[in-house]
């Protein structure tokens, strides 16, 4: 297709963040809205771009995750507000399990003024971030080092975690597919979050917008096995009627 310099500009937007808002790219390219809809809806038929509600990404590949630092730009304001939702909801004096994911890594550094917090993890960021906090007590399972992330991974970790009972799992996913599953790219991830799920009494998953829709390839549970969800934007169809049907607690983190 031709493109003409402000679809080229728009498209080196968004690979330069992953995902980028509608109003983002207003704002960048000094256009109206209607243009960038436009735009977006013109890529996004020509399969360049992938629409989620309220903006545009790359598209999602179902067996490979994108890199790290791109995640961690990644609708960052979004996931900052999620990180102080979900954090003003944490009780002293209680325990977690946190999983992989910049997430989760954002979650870790709004629990940094938190008291006596006992914390097991999977994820030797969420370790290095909450371990400044001599009030806290970090334990980190055993298990094989992804060098890309420094999330632990494996059957070692998901026996180490197994010990354990803690109150409040608090998890990223990569995808929530339209019926109701969350999805995830590693098997091996997959295995510990699903073990983490089992050995918490309540789930609160923290999701950014751009994860509705997004598919991924391993199934890591339904939304019936999650309590509460924290987003940044209202869910688009069908998820409202799913997590009703689920009884799980919506938390809209607007700004």
């Amino acid at each position: 297709m031709n493109l003409n310099p402000r679809q080229l500009k728009l498209i080196d937007a968004v690979r330069a963040r992953g995902a980028v808002t509608v109003e983002q790219l207003a704002e960048e390219l000094s256009v109206t809205l209607q243009t960038v809809r436009r735009d977006v809806q013109r890529l996004a038929d020509a399969g360049t771009l992938t629409r989620f509600h309220g903006g545009v990404r790359i598209p999602s590949s179902t067996t490979e995750n994108i890199a790290h630092t791109q995640r961690q730009s990644l609708n960052a304001e979004g996931k900052s507000r999620i990180a102080r939702a979900v954090a003003s909801q944490v009780p002293n004096q209680c325990s977690l399990l946190l999983n992989i994911g910049t997430t989760t890594e954002g979650i870790a550094d709004a629990l940094m003024h938190h008291t006596g917090l006992r914390i097991i993890t999977n994820n030797l960021n969420v370790a290095a971030t909450l371990s400044r906090n001599e009030s806290f007590e970090v334990i980190v399972a055993g298990g094989v080092v992804r060098s890309r992330d420094r999330g632990i991974v494996g059957e070692a970790a998901v026996d180490f975690i197994r010990q354990f009972k803690v109150d409040i799992a608090l998890i990223g996913i990569s995808g929530i597919e339209a019926d109701g599953t969350l999805r995830d790219y590693d098997f091996r991830e997959v295995r510990v979050t699903q073990t983490i799920l089992k050995q918490a009494r309540e789930v609160w998953l923290a999701a950014d917008a751009s994860k509705f829709n997004r598919p991924a390839m391993v199934e890591v549970a339904t939304l019936s096995e999650i309590d509460r969800l924290f987003t940044d934007q209202a869910p688009p169809e069908p998820f409202p009627s799913l997590l009703e049907d689920a009884d799980v607690v919506l938390d809209v983190c607007r700004p």
